[in-house]
């Protein structure tokens, strides 16, 4: 009878939990039901909590983070400076983790998020490079509102948590580094407007209070940071040595930019050196320029185990100890690691570092996650509250994903209009290489699990019959398989070939060598090219450029593309843009050089301006003359565009006092200071675009300048941009407000910003307006 029982019972509790699975199955909420968010102050469960001013919402945040810090110990201090944050349980703190990442997408790359039960992927968009091609910031800013809803929605249920290491502005200043696929791109305009305009889609709240937080953007790898692991030189001891003119000039811009137009909750300090002190224990850099000079409201955080790196790696200080103080007393605030975790005691036992530098940290850490709402209690009643599984990967998300890699995909060779191809009149095609049917690949690296994907033979495949073969072993293409791949090839009405690399050639701690096509797939290519009896299309899919030369100079290969790592929508894109289906209008935002350039300039030259005596060539279309592969820039539609400058000065005269030099001595530049740089330095520019195509298009704008010859000042750099949608014969104006402190100043040889006496002229396209500067 008691074994009856009990099979009985066990039978009624299987019956049970087949009920529960049915009912989760039906209605998935209940399975979010089950995933609580972390927060502090949860008034509801501990009553007692109200009692403390720091979980007192309507108290101001100097003075709820001035409570919470007088509360806690030294040791509970120390804990909430790593990014695995302590809980501090009698305050009612949790364990709160950091280190979350969104790149173009939230990212498992960082313990903070996880991909489970209600949630099994998120939107990944394309990597910021091929974003960046697009030239369009109200995309960037799209793109980050998306990405916040979604870690929104993910934090709601447990799976994420509210601050973001994101994005990626370093410049994009050698072709071979294998993190330019996550960066804007080698212009610091560019890269500045990307980086605002990603940060603002983060972080603004839709009910517009700006003292409040969506998620927390952080803007890294501050600075002068684009060299990984390259011919024995590691990031992690690398020195950067670079002039003050370089540094104000090209690599600081988009950190500047970020903190102050941007309003940015977090900067990042990079692993290297520069100028032979550790950017983490360098108090000027920190103290001086991000929090004294920027001003900025939130908190300075390491890389990844940088301090490691500072004591065991650079040997740039003596003990662990000194090493922790180094970093507390040069501005950090929070260690992604545990360094500070195990020796700031010891560092404040030794009188190395006050704790009062503590307090300053752990109050600029605890302020941000107040403007969060960290401390406010439960968030599912808070603004986002309503967010949850339903909010990510929506039919929106997923199709802005597409849009974003539709506009980022630049044309590169167009022979005789070979695209777009007609789905009506192809009836095969042949679609051959290692990235054909390429998935994980697209989504190059600080990635997440996608909500699908769709791949490009896939995308391909929607259109039209095709016929697949891989031409390579892989993508080291060690092997050509290239019987196989002609023998389509010369049976087909038309060929793809998607070639290019992915995370094993290029990424994070991966820097290149060479700038061809791994392997052979150039032979690959060449070979298919040959036996083709219709239009062959070549597909690069990658982070950085490319040399293509000998498909280029190919007659046989009609068409280029470059796509990127295009998200996971890029095989949809990539078939809409082939098809006609979409006017392709992606600008380089790098510029592409031969091997030669490689061969010639080694990656740990920091310089950016040439250097005759010694040959040096320079870096980027800026200072760079030498031969290309493409422009930055460059970029080709399905229309032409025809552009006609109707409004512009020819002359411009600075206002100076009385007694200014420059009246009775010739003086070449003058001082970027706020006694000329007033309304009546600024002036418009307006450029008339017509569509002279038969199809609609999107077209981009761009204002250059070349300044007059001073200072090595660039001989090309660009002031702004604009994006125009234009049907075949419309018209359109881009208006540009130049200020002549901001848009046409340089820097000169001591990192002082000038403005040039003289001829300055402004380029639109083919077309080139002589302006004058004088006083």
């Amino acid at each position: 009878m008691a074994r009856a029982i009990k099979m009985d019972s066990v039978l009624l509790c299987f019956h049970i939990l087949g009920l529960i699975l049915c009912r989760f199955l039906a209605d998935p909420s209940l399975v979010s039901a089950q995933n609580s968010p972390v927060f502090a102050c949860d008034v509801d469960g501990n009553p007692g909590l109200k009692n403390f001013a720091f979980c007192d919402s309507s108290r101001d945040e100097k003075t709820r983070v001035k409570d919470l810090v007088k509360r806690l110990t030294l040791p509970e201090k120390i804990s909430l400076l790593v990014n695995s944050a302590g809980n501090v349980s009698r305050l009612g703190i949790p364990r709160y983790e950091w280190w979350s990442e969104a790149l173009h997408g939230v990212s498992y790359t960082g313990p903070g998020v996880k991909f489970s039960g209600p949630v099994p992927g998120a939107t990944s968009f394309p990597q910021p490079l091929l974003t960046a091609a697009s030239f369009n910031v109200t995309l960037f800013q799209t793109i980050g509102k998306v990405v916040s809803t979604e870690a929104r929605a993910m934090h709601n249920v447990g799976l994420a948590g509210l601050t973001y290491w994101s994005p990626n502005i370093n410049i994009f200043r050698d072709p071979r580094w294998g993190r330019g696929q996550e960066t804007p791109g080698e212009d610091p305009v560019l890269t500045s407007q990307y980086a605002v305009a990603y940060v603002k889609g983060l972080q603004q709240r839709d009910d517009g209070n700006k003292k409040k937080l969506k998620v927390a953007a952080c803007c890294k790898h501050y600075t002068a940071y684009d060299v990984d692991e390259w011919k024995g030189h590691r990031r992690y001891n690398f020195n950067a040595v670079v002039t003050k003119q370089d540094m104000e000039d090209t690599f600081q811009p988009p950190f500047k930019k970020c903190v102050l137009e941007g309003n940015v909750a977090s900067v990042m300090c990079s692993y290297n050196q520069v100028n032979g002190k550790p950017v983490c224990g360098d108090h000027d850099l920190l103290a001086g320029v991000i929090r004294g000079k920027w001003n900025l409201n939130g908190y300075i955080v390491t890389d990844c185990d940088s301090f490691n790196e500072i004591f065991n790696s650079q040997h740039y200080t003596k003990t662990p100890e000194e090493t922790a103080a180094l970093g507390i007393n040069a501005g950090v605030d929070l260690n992604c690691g545990q360094f500070l975790g195990k020796y700031t005691q010891g560092a404040v036992n030794q009188g190395l570092v006050k704790e009062s530098e503590i307090d300053r940290a752990v109050s600029n850490n605890v302020a941000t996650l107040m403007r969060l709402g960290f401390f406010d209690g439960d968030p599912r009643k808070q603004l986002y509250g309503n967010l949850g599984p339903k909010d990510v990967c929506t039919p929106d998300h997923q199709e802005l994903a597409r849009e974003a890699a539709r506009q980022g995909i630049v044309l590169l060779k167009n022979s005789e209009d070979s695209l777009p191809l007609s789905a009506n009149s192809i009836k095969s095609l042949a679609v051959i290489g290692p990235n054909a049917d390429a998935t994980h690949t697209m989504l190059g690296n600080y990635e997440g699990t996608p909500c699908k994907y769709t791949s490009p033979l896939q995308g391909l495949k929607a259109m039209v019959q095709t016929v697949y073969s891989p031409g390579c072993d892989n993508i080291a293409c060690g092997k050509a398989l290239v019987d196989d791949a002609k023998k389509i090839a010369a049976a087909a009405e038309a060929v793809v070939l998607v070639m290019g690399s992915d995370q094993s050639i290029e990424t994070e701690a991966r820097d290149r060598i060479n700038l061809t096509l791994p392997g052979q797939q150039s032979f690959v290519v060449s070979e298919v090219a040959k036996v083709s009896k219709g239009p062959v299309i070549l597909v690069i899919m990658s982070g950085g450029g490319m040399d293509v030369s000998f498909a280029v100079n190919d007659p046989k290969v009609s068409s280029i593309l470059w796509v990127g790592f295009p998200g996971e929508a890029g095989g949809a894109a990539l078939a809409d843009v082939i098809f006609g289906y979409y006017n392709p209008c992606g600008r380089l935002p790098m510029t592409w050089y031969p091997q030669s350039y490689a061969d010639k300039v080694p990656m740990i030259d920091m310089r950016m301006r040439p250097d005759s005596k010694t040959g040096y060539p320079g870096r980027t279309y800026r200072f760079y003359a030498g031969p290309t592969i493409f422009k930055f820039g460059h970029g080709l539609s399905y229309s032409q565009y025809k552009h006609q400058i109707i409004k512009a000065p020819k002359s411009l005269s600075l206002l100076l006092q009385q007694d200014h030099i420059c009246h009775s001595s010739t003086c070449k530049s003058l001082d970027a200071a706020d006694q000329i740089c007033g309304n009546s330095s600024a002036f418009d520019v307006h450029l008339k675009i017509k569509n002279v195509g038969k199809i609609s298009g999107s077209h981009t704008v761009f204002l250059f300048s070349s300044p007059p010859s001073i200072h090595g000042a660039p001989q090309k750099h660009l002031l702004g941009f604009e994006k125009l949608n234009l049907g075949p014969s419309e018209e359109g104006i881009a208006r540009f407000r130049v200020d002549v402190c901001k848009h046409l100043g340089v820097v000169d040889e001591a990192g002082n910003r000038k403005v040039g006496l003289g001829h300055h002229v402004l380029h639109v396209g083919d077309l080139t307006h002589s302006l004058t500067v004088r006083v």
